[in-house]
Parts: C-alpha cells; sequence; structure tokens
C-alpha cells in the first residue's frame, strides 16, 4: 500500500507532482479543475508533457483524480443529470491524456425523490459515461456518507449500481464515510468483518483505492466531518488493522485530512503504522 495526499494544482497540474513530494507523497490525488464550478482549464501538449515529465521526475507510478463535487446523475432536475454525465465523460477524457491511474465521483444525491428512482436515475448516467469509452483512467464510485439522501451510502446500494456497469467499473473505499454509514472499523475484529461483508456484498476485486480519512463525529453518525489519521473516532488501532489487511496490500491510500499543513504529520503516521 502506497500513501498519498490531495494536493493543489493551483498554477497549472503540473505543479502537482511537486507539491506532493515535498510532504513526503507516494502516490497523490488533485482536480484537474475547480471542484466547485466553471469551466475546464484546457489541456494542451506541452501541459501534459510537464505534468508526466514532473511525475517521472518525483518517482509518481501512479496517480488519482477526484471529480467535481457538483455533479448529481441523480437529479430530477435533466439539465443537472445531463451536465453532470458530460462533466465525467470529459474528466475521464482529461484524466486519460494525463495517464491518471483512476478517477473517483460522488454519484449524487436523491434530494426529495423517491430512493428507488433516484437510483434508476444515476443507473442512466452512469451506464451513458461508461458506454463508449475507451480510456485509459480506471473510474470509481466512491461510497458515500450517508448524509441527506446521498447515493452509494451502503454496501448495497453501490453493488446495485456496479451491476448494470462493466467489470472494470470500480470503488474508492472512503474510511470516514463507511464508518459514518455503519461501518465499523475502530478494531482489528470490526475491519475484518467490514471487509468480509464489502467482499460479499461488493467483491474485493473491484476495491481499486482507499480513501484514508479518520472521522471527527462518531460511528453511524451519518455525517462527514473528516479528521486527523489517530486523532479521531476510528482511531489508530483501526488504521493499522485497514493498512495491514492482507488483501489490501496492492491498494493504495489517498489521505484527504483537513488543513494542509498537517499532511506530512498524517503522512508520517500512516507510513509508521505500516507493517
Amino acid at each position: 500500500m502506497k500513501f498519498g495526499t490531495h494536493v493543489s494544482i493551483a498554477g497549472g497540474v503540473f505543479n502537482a507532482p511537486e507539491r506532493a513530494a515535498a510532504v513526503g507523497c507516494e502516490t497523490f490525488q488533485m482536480f484537474t479543475r475547480s471542484p466547485r464550478g466553471g469551466a475546464a482549464p484546457k489541456l494542451t501538449s506541452d501541459i501534459i508533457a510537464q505534468f508526466k515529465k514532473n511525475c517521472a521526475t518525483f518517482s509518481f507510478s501512479k496517480c488519482y483524480v477526484h471529480a467535481p463535487y457538483y455533479v448529481n446523475l441523480a437529479s430530477d432536475n435533466t439539465t443537472i443529470a445531463k451536465s453532470s454525465m458530460s462533466i465525467i465523460k470529459e474528466e475521464l477524457q482529461r484524466c486519460s491524456l494525463l495517464g491518471v491511474t483512476a478517477m473517483m465521483m460522488h454519484v449524487g444525491s436523491a434530494r426529495e425523490q423517491d430512493r428507488n428512482q433516484a437510483l434508476a436515475k444515476a443507473i442512466v448516467g452512469l451506464k451513458e459515461i461508461v458506454k463508449n469509452y475507451k480510456g485509459s483512467t480506471k473510474f470509481l464510485l466512491e461510497i458515500s456518507a450517508g448524509s441527506g439522501n446521498v447515493i452509494g451510502d451502503t454496501f448495497e446500494e453501490v453493488a446495485t449500481l456496479l451491476k448494470a456497469l462493466p467489470a472494470k467499473v470500480g470503488v474508492c473505499f472512503d474510511t470516514a464515510h463507511a464508518f459514518a454509514s455503519g461501518y465499523d472499523l475502530r478494531t482489528p475484529k470490526a475491519v475484518q468483518t467490514t471487509f468480509k461483508k464489502f467482499d460479499t456484498v461488493i467483491g474485493l476485486k473491484r476495491l481499486a483505492l482507499v480513501h484514508g480519512n479518520d472521522s471527527r463525529v462518531d460511528f453511524n453518525s451519518h455525517v462527514d466531518r473528516h479528521w486527523h489519521i489517530g486523532k479521531g473516532k476510528i482511531g489508530r488501532e483501526g488504521f493499522k488493522a485497514i493498512i495491514n489487511h492482507p488483501k489490501l496490500k496492492n491498494v493504495d491510500m489517498i489521505l484527504e485530512t483537513p488543513e494542509a499543513e498537517m499532511d506530512t504529520v498524517n503522512l508520517g503516521v500512516v507510513k509508521k503504522l505500516r507493517g
């Protein structure tokens, strides 16, 4: 398991590898555009070449991208749903140009809709996204924290989405989100139980990335509040068990903990927990 953090692309995506190396990353995650909205910056051949050169210079063989937060494939607003499909399609192509390993997205929220109706809409959007996609970047669905009426907060719901999609679509397991959604990760026994259930319902072969975040809020709270590794409600014992789980050895972990000035500290903690 390699460790990294989410790093800034201020000034251009080609700056991300150097920033990741500066805080001790072994891999890293970034955006390719503003996560809050607006047009995506153009990826020229020079920008792509510089990004790849910097990844090689700082010895990064793998990196990851998070899709914008504002997409919602389950929206009952047709304009929003179609725009979300278009943005994710575009992001996958941008990631493939950059040589990104995988890109994850939050599927969206049902809001006031019937849950099954919202799931059906999300599936339509996801099928449209992957229909003609031939890029190299792996597409991942991220487990959500269950706040509000978000889609994908249970293993069963994620499995429902995946059943409609090609086997190449994978999962990003966020520890804080899963914990908030009622999957215990505080002890070695709890970690074994949770990942055994994941394997039964979804399949560990679909797990392509872990977002390593401690939780500032209590178990099964359905609130998304990331916290520093070992300082939250999951704790060091839980993270040690996750990091050293025999079936997760080849799955990278990206930290999305708050306060960028703490990135080096949090990376140091997970590195020490690695057996």
